[in-house]
Parts: C-alpha cells; structure tokens; sequence
C-alpha cells in the first residue's frame, strides 16, 4: 500500500535535491517512465537521472497539489518552479502515476504539460 505521506516525502526529497531521500524510497528494482527516455529500470539507473537533472536545474521546487491513492497505486498532481543552470526560470505541471509494494516505490511514470523544454 502506498499513502499520501510517502508521496509527499518524495517529493520534498527531489525539491531538497536529496538523493539518499529519494534512495530510502525506492525499490532496488524500480522502474521510471519520463516523457522522452527510455524507461529506467533499477534505482541506480533512476538516481543517476536525477543527478542529471539536479545539475541541469541546481534550484526545482516541487509542490504536491492533490493525491489519489487506491490501494497499492496512486496519482500525484504536482507543480515545480526553479531556475535552470543557465539562471532561466522554468516551471512545469504535471502527474505522476506510483506503485509501491508496501515498503517502497516500485514503479512511476511522469506526464507533464510542457514536453518540450527536455
């Protein structure tokens, strides 16, 4: 089972930037679907993405605007606001869709409003 908690945890560990966060919350065997990649697959492959975004977006805010949970799924309606490493502004909104096997995330899968600044 997954709950609201869980969900809001991880999204203030990638607002921190907090690796060992987001590490705690996933499955070693997690997988990622983002818009414009193929999936990742394991959580060293996912944390390795982040890292990547970390560096191209050092500031990115995320806020958790509603959750649905329905037993070991659930769908998160997130914003984020930050500053690109060339200091451009950028913001995005967005849903993600998790599983979790009751210990930690399992799955997720990102859709967002503005594909086109990745």
């Amino acid at each position: 089972m997954i709950d609201e908690r869980t969900i809001r945890e991880f999204f203030e560990a990638m607002s921190r930037q907090d690796l060992a966060g987001l590490e705690a919350r996933l499955h070693p065997a997690a997988r990622f679907e983002f818009p414009k990649t193929r999936p990742l697959e394991g959580r060293d492959e996912i944390l390795r993405f982040f890292r990547i975004l970390f560096r191209r977006y050092p500031e990115l805010v995320f806020t958790v605007r509603g959750t649905v949970v329905q037993g070991r799924r659930a769908a998160a309606h997130w914003s984020n606001a930050g500053r690109a490493r060339d200091g451009a502004p950028y913001g995005n909104e967005g849903v993600t869709l998790l599983e979790s096997d009751g210990a930690s995330i399992t799955w997720l899968s990102d859709f967002f409003k503005d594909t086109g600044k990745f």
